[in-house]
């Protein structure tokens, strides 16, 4: 299992760096767009807060960040997953917490973290398609070209 979290979260640090690559390159200051990027950036450390244990209350699910804050704070949040994977072994435990608005949960830590990957790459579409409506150029994040990245198929 750590493997394949490794890898998952792996492209997860790939596939947000690209879409603020995009954003910073197309100078993007739509609030619709920025505010999705920081809700997946801010889910990241929220998530992570709670499975150490730790208070998510410093990392705001719905604040408005800057590209320049999305780049600092979605390095460090990657690097700390895959800190956090590589320190573990073992995901099975369940994680009995309360989400945002106070209601109570249960979940096993491996399934909150490929929840989260996924909802990194639904939010990550969503911004694709306001890119296209409004006329800009999305990047490509999908697993698929991340894996031929890194197998050096394409380049990055």
């Amino acid at each position: 299992m750590k493997e394949y979290f490794v890898k998952l979260y792996s492209y997860n640090v790939w596939a947000n760096k690209k879409v603020i690559n995009c954003l910073v390159a197309q100078r993007v200051e739509d609030e619709k767009i920025l505010t999705l990027m920081s809700h997946t950036i801010s889910a990241l450390f929220i998530w992570l807060a709670r499975i150490k244990g730790n208070s998510p209350a410093a990392y705001p699910l719905w604040k408005q960040y800057t590209l320049k804050e999305l780049e600092i704070m979605s390095h460090e949040i990657g690097h700390q997953w895959l800190d956090f994977i590589n320190e573990h072994s073992d995901f099975s435990r369940e994680l009995v917490y309360t989400n945002y608005v106070g209601d109570p949960y249960r979940n096993k830590v491996e399934n909150i973290m490929i929840h989260l990957v996924n909802h990194s790459t639904y939010h990550r579409a969503q911004i694709a398609l306001l890119l296209r409506q409004k006329g800009l150029a999305p990047v490509n994040t999908d697993f698929i070209t991340y894996d031929r990245v890194i197998t050096g198929q394409l380049p990055d």
